[in-house]
C-alpha cells in the first residue's frame, strides 16, 4: 500500500473516531502557559482538528495547479479564526456557535468528497465565515488563560501547521485513486453529521 493511501486511511480513521467525540475535549488550559495552551488547544477537539485539515485538503484537491492560490483558503481561515477568537475573548458568541462549527465540518467534508472548486474570493468568504465560528468557540475557552493574546498567537501557529499538513495530504491525494479523496471527504462529512446529532 502506498504512503499516500496509508495517510488517507489514517485521516479517514481520525474522522471515524471523531463521531464519538465531543466538540471540545482534551487540553487543560490551566496546566500550560498561555502560548502553549493556545498551541495545543486546536488539537483538543476533533471538530476543529478535522475542519482545519479539511480546509487544506480541499484547497489542494480542488486546485487547478500548484501555486500561491493553494494558500488563499487556509490564510483566510487562519486570519478569520483569530478575529473570531478575539471576539470570543470579549464574550461574544451564542447558541449558534457550536452548530455552525459542526456544520462546517460537514460542509468541508462534502467539498473534499466532490472536489468542488471555487474562485479565490468565494473560497475565502466560505472558509473565512466558518472560521469566525471556530474562533468564537476557541476564544471563549482561551479567555481562561493568563495571557489570552499569547494563547491566540499559539492557536494561530497550530492552525497554520494543520492547514499546511492538509494541503500536503490533499496534494498527495491528487495522485491517488479518486476513491481515496471521496472516502476522506465522506469520513469528515460523516463526522460533521455525528456532531450535529450530538447537539440536537
Amino acid at each position: 500500500m502506498s504512503k499516500t493511501l496509508k495517510s488517507a486511511l489514517l485521516f479517514i480513521a481520525a474522522g471515524a473516531l471523531s463521531t464519538g467525540a465531543s466538540a471540545h475535549i482534551g487540553t487543560d488550559l490551566h496546566s500550560h502557559g498561555s502560548f502553549m495552551a493556545g498551541l495545543l488547544h486546536p488539537l483538543g477537539g476533533m471538530d476543529h482538528l478535522l475542519a482545519m485539515l479539511a480546509v487544506g485538503v480541499w484547497s489542494a484537491v480542488s486546485a487547478r495547479r500548484a501555486g500561491p492560490a493553494l494558500l488563499w483558503g487556509p490564510l483566510a481561515f487562519a486570519n478569520m479564526l483569530v478575529l473570531g477568537a478575539l471576539l470570543g475573548l470579549q464574550g461574544l458568541g451564542g447558541a449558534a456557535v457550536e452548530p455552525m462549527v459542526a456544520a462546517s465540518v460537514l460542509a468541508l467534508g462534502l467539498l473534499v468528497l466532490t472536489r468542488q472548486g471555487m474562485n479565490a474570493a468565494a473560497s475565502m468568504v466560505l472558509v473565512g465565515g466558518f472560521a469566525v465560528f471556530h474562533g468564537l468557540a476557541h476564544g471563549a475557552e482561551l479567555a481562561a488563560t493568563g495571557d489570552a493574546v499569547a494563547a491566540v498567537a499559539g492557536m494561530f501557529a497550530t492552525t497554520i501547521a494543520l492547514h499546511l499538513t492538509g494541503v500536503a495530504l490533499g496534494w498527495a491525494l491528487r495522485a491517488s485513486p479518486v476513491w481515496a479523496t471521496r472516502a476522506t471527504g465522506a469520513a469528515v462529512a460523516a463526522s460533521g453529521v455525528a456532531l450535529l446529532m450530538q447537539l440536537a
